[in-house]
């Protein structure tokens, strides 16, 4: 039976990078951060210190999870920001959404009601983008705007 999610790729352009962008500007904690076998893939992960059971993984689009022509492809999508990679959540959208931006976060929509909760989105350094959301308590508010 599944039992739950414990890791999730986001594929990146740069691992060094990611690591820099997702623990000093987002704040999370480097989990995993090896070579597997001599010259082998570099396996990255992070993740939210309140939450250790669940990571992401930092992963450069190539071998041995694609060939060349997959890896180019996938590059080039994360590239031109057409890829969601998730929902990270927060107690304090609006404080969090001011000192993201501060530390350079680049983000394509400031905090907005929304039936959910107020969400932001914003950019990773690749391209990826994530709703950045603080969860509404209940149910949702059907009375605010969807997009």
């Amino acid at each position: 039976m599944i039992k739950g999610l414990r890791i999730s790729t986001v594929w990146v352009l740069d691992q060094d990078r990611a690591k820099e962008f997702y623990t000093q500007k987002l704040g999370l904690e480097v989990r995993t951060d090896m070579t597997m076998g001599e010259g082998g893939m570099r396996w990255l992960t992070v993740g939210a210190a309140s939450q250790p059971g669940v990571e992401l993984t930092l992963m450069v689009p190539g071998p041995p999870a694609m060939d060349p022509e997959s890896a180019d492809m996938v590059r080039t999508l994360v590239a031109k920001g057409v890829l969601g990679a998730g929902v990270l959540t927060t107690d304090d959208v609006h404080g969090d959404y001011k000192r993201l931006r501060e530390a350079g976060v680049e983000f394509l929509q400031e905090p907005q009601e929304r039936p959910y909760g107020t969400e932001a989105l914003f950019r990773d350094d690749s391209g990826n983008w994530f709703s950045f959301t603080q969860p509404r308590e209940g149910s949702l508010d059907e009375s605010k705007n969807w997009s």
